[in-house]
């Protein structure tokens, strides 16, 4: 389980495109999303290194 903080997510339309963001790397990643504690939760076969430069890439921010 990849566990990471993720800045800028306020909405609905965040936890969908943070969602498809990781999707992009892993499809069959599942995933978890806290708006009240900015995290994800990621089960992935993926390099969480690949996971944060995806949800980067979506415009949020994630910090190290």
């Amino acid at each position: 389980m990849i566990s990471l903080e993720v800045k800028g997510m306020s909405c609905g339309h965040c936890v969908k495109a943070v969602t498809e963001a990781i999707h992009a790397v892993d499809p069959a990643a599942t995933v978890t999303v806290s708006l009240a504690q900015s995290r994800v939760e990621i089960a992935s076969a993926a390099k969480p290194a690949q996971l944060r430069e995806a949800i980067v890439e979506a415009g949020y921010e994630v910090p190290a």
